[in-house]
């Protein structure tokens, strides 16, 4: 029993010397017509992923989308809003547009990382609003990020204010909690089963 408990113990302790190293937070949004504000009747999807470096200071930005009514004319991220999830913010990132964004499209996909250290990522106005530093533009669009205070949004010539958009975010702590706990109770199994001798496995 006390080997099982040490085998618990490990399993749940390599979650939480992971989770104390991490540098990595991600985040995601499905981007519909529906979540602009106002809502809009496209067709268009797309799927967001913005990976965090803290310690690296780096933001990853991945984008896929399709179906849009009309072309594109310019994407960034918008931050933050009075109330999580809901409202609209003025542009935070590159302006007027993410540097390489597909313009012109229907579909697409994008790959870019942004260096947040430097001035080229932001719209300089969300600079000057945040301390008049990246540092200062950098601490407020991450803490709108993990706040959920933040989205991206495809502009297009037949919705210039956005025609696809979502708030980004990241998987519920307790989501995480009872995904850990799973793998630890699973590795308790496989442990028992390993220490039983073979006449016992039923």
């Amino acid at each position: 029993m006390r080997a099982a408990s040490l085998a618990l113990l490990s399993v749940l302790g390599l979650g939480v010397a992971t989770d104390a190293h991490a540098t990595l937070i991600r985040y995601g949004a499905h981007l519909t017509g529906a979540s602009e504000s106002p809502p809009n009747a496209s067709p268009g999807t797309g799927v967001a992923r913005v990976d965090v470096d803290t310690v690296g200071q780096t933001m990853r930005v991945r984008v896929t989308f399709s179906d849009l009514l009309g072309t594109t004319t310019a994407s960034h991220i918008h931050c933050c809003t009075a109330v999580p999830f809901t409202g609209t913010a003025s542009v935070a990132t590159t302006t007027p547009t993410f540097a390489g964004f597909p313009l012109g499209v229907t579909s697409g996909s994008y790959d870019l990382t942004l260096d947040m250290t430097q001035a080229s990522s932001y719209n300089p106005s969300f600079v000057t609003a945040n301390g008049g530093t990246t540092a200062g533009a950098e601490a407020v669009l991450f803490a709108g990020l993990a706040a959920g205070e933040a989205y991206l949004n495809i502009h297009s010539a037949l919705f210039p204010g956005g025609e696809i958009r979502g708030f980004l975010n990241v998987p519920e702590p307790a989501s995480i909690a009872i995904f850990g706990l799973g793998l630890a109770f699973l590795g308790l199994i496989r442990f028992r089963r390993r220490a039983l001798p073979e006449s016992a496995v039923i």
